[in-house]
Order: structure tokens, then sequence, then C-alpha cells
């Protein structure tokens, strides 16, 4: 970290003249920018790395690049950071216009906090106003940075005790009401600790823990490192009421990510297709802080999966940011 004292206010920086529009090759686009616009418009804006070592006042680069069939003018670019961090100026104009082809750079400053503790994703965006070019006007793009490390794996960020054995139930809190499955109607469901889960294309893993111990995710926005390439990523699990719902996002090793909603019924009672879910395993009961009980009724584990760019490699996964869901395992599918 850089020491605070060696770093000038943000208005002292651009009033010393560290702003600069430079004219760029369109090589000099940054690959780990996702930019926005459509296939038609071929309009490119990208985003220089950020330096996140704060607190201090960090320069960044936005390159537009005039990929459409006339000259682009009246380029206005703009770019932004978190909420609170302040960027100088707010928005610049360019000079002139770009052949086909061509690029242009403008530099702005952003005040960068201090780290915080723990895992943290960043997301800057710029966007470019302009006339002719490609003819759609406008364009977008984003750029994500993370500090810190995901966790290793799901097992790593289990956070709520979900099975117990029928003959100690105490330690059970599935709900939020000291419930939780039944070992051993799971297993006679087909779920043992260790075993092999098939659902949705995935080969995923129940949990190899001992009954009465933390066995599953409740999410709550936690990084998680996973390697793969495949179609899709499939989540095992449950809901707790039927708010458990939300948005998962991935990041792919180039610096690029995607996202997808998912949601999973309570784990009794819903529609066992209720948020596009899939059953994949029912077992008969539960067990409750006094012992096992709710004889009859089905408590339910589901499958559901939001899609992957097939041609990426994922570097990891932050969950929703919704206690409601239960995670189990997760993986790539084919």
């Amino acid at each position: 970290m850089r020491p605070a004292g060696l770093i000038r206010s943000l208005g002292a920086v651009v009033a010393a003249g560290a702003l600069a529009l430079l004219p760029a090759t369109a090589s000099a686009a940054t690959p780990s920018v996702t930019p926005s616009p459509s296939a038609a418009a071929a309009t490119t804006v990208s985003i220089s790395p950020v330096d996140l070592d704060g607190p201090a006042v960090s320069t960044v680069k936005v390159t537009v690049t005039n990929a459409g069939p006339e000259r682009m003018r009246s380029l206005k670019v703009s770019f932004g950071g978190p909420v609170g961090w302040a960027v100088q100026p707010s928005v610049l104009q360019v000079d002139g216009s770009l052949a086909k082809g061509a690029s242009a750079e403008a530099t702005f400053r952003i005040q960068v906090p201090e780290r915080r503790a723990g895992f943290t994703v960043r997301t800057f965006t710029a966007a470019a106003t302009y006339r002719g070019g490609d003819g759609a006007g406008s364009a977008t793009g984003t750029r994500t940075q993370h500090s810190g490390t995901p966790l290793a794996n799901l097992a790593a960020a289990y956070n709520n005790v979900g099975v117990t054995d029928e003959s100690d139930t105490k330690p059970g809190n599935y709900d939020g009401e000291g419930n939780s499955f039944s070992a051993q109607k799971l297993a006679a469901a087909g779920l043992r600790p260790g075993g092999t889960v098939d659902a949705l294309g995935a080969e995923l893993r129940w949990p190899d823990v001992p009954s009465g111990t933390e066995d599953n995710v409740s999410a709550a926005g936690q990084a998680i490192a996973l390697n793969g390439r495949g179609s899709r990523l499939v989540f095992l699990g449950s809901g707790v009421t039927s708010g458990a719902s939300g948005t998962a996002t991935v990041y792919y090793a180039d610096g690029t990510s995607g996202s997808g909603s998912f949601g999973f019924p309570n784990w009794s009672f819903d529609p066992a297709d209720a948020h596009g879910a899939t059953l994949v395993a029912s077992s008969d009961g539960r067990n409750r802080p006094d012992g096992y009980g709710n004889a009859g009724i089905a408590y339910r584990v589901f499958a559901h999966s939001i899609p992957l760019d097939p041609a990426k490699q994922v570097a990891f996964v932050v969950l929703p940011g919704n206690g409601n869901i239960h995670l189990f395992d997760l993986a790539v599918a084919p």
C-alpha cells in the first residue's frame, strides 16, 4: 500500500495537467475487458487495468476503436468506478474524427480507497457517444477486477448444519428454526456422504462430512474458486422459504465475467419445479430439535443451473447474496 502522504488530491492531479487524450491503434485495447455493443455495432470500448493498491490516485485509460464503415465524429468518453470513488474529469471530448480502424485514448484519474479485508470485486464502466462510425451512436465497456483470494472450494464456505443423525438432532438448523434433514432418510433416498449425484449433466458430490457438522452454504455473496470449461454451472441444494432465488456471477480466467439467475423451491411444500428447478431427491420427514418427526412429508433436494461460455476457463464464482439459498455442491457440466 502506498503511504497516504505521497498521494495528492484528485483535484491537484487534474490541475497539474495529468489528463491527456492520445491517439492509439486498435491493438491497444485491453483483452480482459468485456465490450458490450452488439455484433452489428462494431465500436469497442476498453478499459486499462486499474491499480487497486490504495489509498492512491490511479491513472486509467479508456480506448475507443471505430470499426464502423464511416468516420467517427463528436466523440465523448466517460468513465466511472464503484459508488463513492471520485473520477476526474467525468467526461472527455475528442477533437476531430476517427477513420475506420482508428482508436482514441482518453486518460482519467480515479481516487482509489484503501483495500478492504477479504475478497472484493470492483466493476468499472466506460461509455462513448458519437456520430457516424457504426451508426449506433453509443457503446459501453466494463472491467471487473478483484482483490483478495476466493475460497478454495465450496466446503471452505460451509456455514450451516443441514443434516443430522436421528439419534442426535440438536445440532441441526437448516431453516433457522432448528430443523434439519435426516441422515438416515437421505441415505434411503440415495444421498450418502461423499456419494456421487448426477444432475443436469454434471457430476456432483454429496458433502463428505459427519452428520451434525457444517455441510452446506447459506449463500451470502461468497467467492468460490472453480476450474473447468462447459456449457453450464450446476448447483445442488434447496431453499428455505419460497424466496430462495438470486444471481450468481461467473468470472473467467481471461478477466471477463457472466451472470445468471437461479433458485430453489422451499425444501418442503413448494411445487417441485418452482424457480425452474429440477427435483433430485426426496426424503421422508425431517429432524426437529426434539427428534425425528413430520413423517409422510417430503423434504427435498434440487438442482438448477446457469449458462457458461464453453470457450472460456472458469476461475471462480460469486454466489448470490440470499441466505435462503442453501448449496451442498456445485460443478461444471459439459
